[in-house]
């Protein structure tokens, strides 16, 4: 077995809060490692198709244009990306961090940064369709709309917001929600209630994706009744859920999986901390996350 490589902090995930952890360690002196299980770093900024307005001081055309930024800044300081680098495990006494691959890291604290996924419904040939009618983005992939019925599901922001801009490319949006309410802020709402392109279903599900090749049609659910709709394009926006599960087994976390932290970003595990949307399901921002990821590495800092 090859030794374990030693660092100061190995920090898992390289989306705004890891790179911000990594370079607040190197301001403080302490030698780190970000671990990125993708094939570049990002996070969520890799699907964020829309312009960053509300970063104080910055502004980008979308999450690609800010990720770039972000990364030239890290690696003019010659900090340590490491891509394709898969944490399987982590474990205590001593603090260890393995990788899919077979190597192990011995790091003198860890700070998790693996943000959140998608959530997507339980379907039998969801995969089958991704590409061939599942959207990723409203923002990206509004051309693949024109001319066609276009459903999204969700009751958020990001579901209404999707609804607008297909709406601008689409013959006819359906907005399909499972509940009769919104979460969506009024702004939308009363933006996608007076667009005469969208039609709103409430108290629905999607239960069944059907075509030859392509996606051609939905069967939805509710009050006990079946409803099939035709339709080209799909995109699903029912939130999100934390990317918690390789620590879940060490650290406290709550009822959704969010890892519990402090407000220096500790665990309840000594040398385990936690920033960015893993952590903080009530502001799961840009902002959040780069200021999430400084307290972390000057806590570790101090309890080094």
């Amino acid at each position: 077995m090859n030794d374990p490589l030693r660092t100061d902090v190995a920090i898992v995930g390289a989306g705004p809060a890891g790179l911000s952890a990594a370079l607040w360690c190197d301001e403080l002196g302490l030698d780190a490692l970000v671990l990125e299980a993708g094939r570049e770093p990002g996070g969520q900024l890799l699907w964020t198709y829309n312009s960053i307005e509300n970063y104080l001081g910055f502004e980008a055309a979308d999450g690609r244009e800010a990720r770039d930024r972000f990364v030239d800044q890290i690696r003019r300081r010659g900090l340590n990306i490491r891509p394709e680098s898969v944490a399987a495990s982590v474990a205590l006494r001593p603090l260890r961090v393995g990788l899919s691959k077979g190597e192990t890291i011995e790091p003198r604290a860890v700070i998790i940064a693996t943000g959140v996924r998608r959530n997507e419904p339980d379907l039998e040939n969801l995969e089958h369709f991704r590409g061939r009618g599942i959207l990723e983005s409203g923002k990206r992939d509004k051309d693949l709309a024109i001319g066609k019925t276009v459903m999204v599901v969700g009751g958020g922001d990001a579901a209404f917001e999707n609804a607008l801009i297909l709406a601008g490319t689409a013959d006819k949006v359906f907005l399909v929600h499972r509940r009769e309410t919104f979460r969506a802020r009024q702004e939308f709402t009363d933006a996608v209630r007076d667009n005469s392109k969208i039609e709103i279903i409430t108290n629905s599900e999607v239960a069944r994706l059907e075509g030859d090749g392509g996606l051609e049609s939905v069967t939805l659910t509710g009050d006990g009744q079946e409803r099939g709709l035709s339709v080209g394009a799909l995109i699903f926006r029912i939130g999100v859920r934390p990317n918690s599960e390789l620590v879940q087994h060490l650290v406290a976390t709550d009822s959704r999986g969010y890892i519990r932290i402090d407000s220096s970003c500790r665990t309840d595990q000594e040398g385990i901390y936690a920033v960015g949307d893993v952590a903080n399901p009530v502001s799961p921002t840009i902002s959040s996350a780069s200021g999430m990821g400084a307290t972390a590495a000057k806590a570790v800092f101090s309890w080094l």
